[in-house]
């Protein structure tokens, strides 16, 4: 059910020029914070002009936009600004598995942006615009303990076993497998406090907050301005090392590695095959580059191309969600196994996760090194790509490594 202020009128919204905020992370309230920031450029929102659960099945991408176009569509727009992400704009995550319950979009009641040398903050309704610091004092959550998720580490290490053999027997190429932890505190999660340690900490990554779901994602899903659109695949990924030799030694090991390449390679195929048809033109590289970030180093690589006709960033989502990077070679195959042997309900984790304004641009990406938070308990996510090869040991000390960002996260 959606919710607009309790008003059946057109929403009024006024975006609005304005000063350097700082840290954007800075001016968010305590409760339900929205986010989507990478190097202290992008969107934070608050307040709920309009939220819905978005119902799941096939078709739900579709769904999604009709009723953001029928909220958006009649609003009343001030826009001073107009740029990407000015004028009204969701928020968004969407759950890995379609059939799963649990995505939502929401339309803050305040959003405050900074992008490309501009600064701007946009409302719905009646708030006054001079008033974007609702900021209260941050508290630490204070001990962190953790137990089992869903299955134990010796329990996941059978399971990459048994998903090896099902690639060595010819059924599939590669499936991607999750695990969670869970953790509790002593005191409520803050949820600005784990944004502001990922954003610090991260700051190439998407630090993101949406409904709960709280991360710092590597990978961008897609970008699309105007007809434009980009993307960032990574698959393959390794710690880093004790030291810069061990660490350039890894990198090495990591960019010369078969089983990473083919991984990479087969993430790639998976992009390439699902935009071109929606593309007039796209690029890809002939050749991954290293993606090095504070825990690990992954192979990565830029997609950019345009679209050849009017799709919203939710139709070019739904369009490659899910792709082989968190799914699997063949996709349908390797979503099967993963629902057959993970034992687990993804949530939102490996799920879209972004923003889209009323023209249809946006970005999202997906939902890696991330956690749903409530009162004082958090679920983390964390996993990897599958293939013949993997050893069950090694593929559950990757894990671990995912797992370090969201307790770095926890505990600072």
């Amino acid at each position: 059910m959606s919710v607009a202020l309790g008003t059946t009128r057109p929403l009024p919204v006024r975006t609005t020029p304005v000063g350097d905020p700082g840290d954007l992370l800075a001016s968010l309230p305590r409760t339900a914070p929205y986010a989507w920031v990478k190097n202290g450029e992008g969107l934070v929102g608050w307040g709920e002009a309009a939220r819905v659960a978005v119902p799941p099945g096939p078709g739900r991408f579709g769904w999604a936009r009709e009723w953001l176009a029928t909220v958006l569509g009649d609003a009343h727009v001030d826009d001073a600004v107009r740029t990407p992400g000015s004028g009204p704009v969701a928020f968004g995550s969407f759950t890995f598995d379609e059939d799963a319950h649990g995505s939502v979009l929401v339309v803050p009641q305040a959003v405050l942006a900074r992008r490309d040398g501009h600064a701007w903050l946009t409302t719905i309704g009646d708030a006054p615009l001079e008033t974007y610091s609702p900021m209260s004092p941050i508290h630490g959550p204070g001990r962190i303990s953790y137990g089992d998720g869903s299955l134990s580490a010796l329990q996941w290490e059978h399971v990459v076993a048994r998903a090896a053999r099902r690639i060595r027997d010819g059924r599939l190429e590669k499936v991607v497998l999750a695990r969670d932890l869970l953790a509790t505190a002593e005191r409520p999660i803050d949820v600005r406090l784990l944004l502001t340690r990922l954003a610090r900490r991260y700051p190439e990554c998407y630090t993101f907050s949406v409904a709960g779901l709280v991360g710092a994602t590597p990978e961008l899903l897609i970008r699309r301005t105007g007809q434009e659109i980009e993307s960032l695949v990574l698959a393959g990924t390794t710690p880093r090392g004790t030291g810069p030799a061990d660490d350039l030694a890894r990198g090495a090991a990591l960019f010369a590695s078969p089983k990473d390449r083919h991984e990479h390679e087969c993430a790639i195929a998976s992009v390439r095959q699902t935009l071109a048809p929606l593309c007039s033109s796209l690029e890809t590289p002939d050749e991954p580059e290293l993606l090095v970030l504070p825990n690990v180093q992954h192979l990565a690589s830029h997609v950019s191309g345009r679209l050849a006709d009017g799709a919203s960033v939710l139709d070019v989502v739904a369009a490659m969600h899910p792709t082989a990077a968190v799914g699997g070679t063949p996709t349908g195959t390797a979503i099967e196994v993963i629902r057959e042997l993970e034992g687990m309900d993804r949530a939102g984790y490996a799920g879209p996760v972004g923003w889209i304004d009323a023209h249809g641009d946006g970005e999202w990406g997906i939902a890696l090194r991330s956690g749903l938070v409530q009162g004082r308990r958090a679920r983390l996510f964390a996993g990897g790509g599958i293939m013949g090869d993997s050893d069950p040991a090694a593929e559950l000390a990757e894990a671990q490594a995912k797992f370090r960002v969201m307790q770095y996260a926890l505990e600072g």
